[in-house]
């Protein structure tokens, strides 16, 4: 028989991360020429299950199915803080030991963690989330950067979207990348994205724009292009380099250095999405970079894609 994906399904679901998982399982694909998945919606509790913006879902199967599940799916959990019924963790173990694929979207991964399957793993979640699982459970080894990780028969994936990541990718796995692909067509959307949560992540801004350390960021946001160090951002905010150091750090979390990156990358990813017309070298020169491969190298070490293919991912009418 095909392979037997079961989509868990709970009070105060998550519909988009739900959806994608049907989406990708559930449907008819019988143009590709394979045998396609095969699908079931598990129930957590008893139907009908409200799920967010008021949607009822009417649960074909209950936990007994993850008996005979080859991969088991689980959207954004409702609550971080809220601990997973027994009998579900108890289920979710029993599939671990029996080499079930197990993925999780966005939150999703707090279950797996609650069960203690993840013990030692390198994992992923939404960017939001990641503090809060690192804190709850240290012996994780939580890596906020990532779309997806596939580790040990267990593949955790960030924010809503990325979720569409890891089940092109699992799909890859059982499929090849020519069916794969195929699917991803037919989604409208990119086989494989380059970079990871970095790229989306909003930038930190000073905690209060009275403090004396807002008006250099306001200079510096308006002359970018030019070259600036630790000594010369000293002196145009008339303190010593310490205390620039200690009050960038406490303001935003950064140093200067790394907060002016920061603020580099984010002007050249809006040139490169709204500014056709300019070359990646004017970019790089307009966003204080001073050439190409010190613009490449900045999005690589953050995780962002080259700027060209930036640019061809995210380019709009400017």
């Amino acid at each position: 028989m095909s392979h037997l994906v079961a989509i868990l399904a709970y009070d105060r679901l998550c519909t988009f991360e739900f959806g994608c998982a049907v989406e990708v399982f559930a449907l008819n694909r019988s143009e590709l020429g394979v045998e396609w998945y095969r699908h079931v919606i598990c129930g957590i509790e008893p139907s009908p299950l409200w799920a967010m913006g008021g949607i009822q879902v009417q649960a074909s199967h209950g936990l007994e199915v993850l008996l005979d599940a080859d991969t088991i799916v689980i959207p954004g959990w409702r609550d971080a803080h809220e601990v997973p019924p027994q009998d579900l963790l108890d289920a979710l173990r029993a599939a671990h030991l029996r080499g079930v694929r197990i993925c999780t979207i966005c939150s999703g991964v707090f279950v797996l963690a609650h069960a203690g399957i993840l013990t030692g793993k390198r994992v992923t979640t939404h960017w939001r989330y990641a503090e809060a699982l690192a804190a709850q459970f240290p012996d994780l080894i939580v890596d906020a950067s990532a779309l997806y990780i596939d580790q040990d028969s267990v593949i955790t994936s960030a924010g809503s979207a990325a979720g569409l990541d890891m089940l092109l990718h699992i799909v890859r796995q059982d499929y090849g990348a020519k069916v794969s692909n195929q699917v991803a067509q037919r989604l409208v959307m990119s086989p494989h994205r380059d970079g990871g949560q970095a790229q989306f992540i909003p930038r930190p801004m000073p905690v209060s724009k009275i403090n004396g350390i807002a008006k250099l960021m306001d200079w510096l946001l308006e002359n970018l292009a030019l070259p600036h160090t630790i000594e010369s951002m000293a002196r145009q905010a008339h303190i010593s380099s310490r205390t620039l150091q200690r009050q960038f750090k406490d303001s935003t979390g950064l140093s200067p250095i790394e907060w002016l990156i920061q603020e580099r990358i984010a002007f050249a990813k809006e040139l490169l999405e709204s500014k056709a017309q300019l070359t990646i070298d004017q970019v790089a020169e307009l966003a204080g970079f001073g050439s190409t491969e010190s613009l490449r190298r900045h999005f690589r070490i953050h995780g962002i894609p080259t700027p060209t293919r930036y640019r061809y991912q995210f380019k709009h009418v400017g």
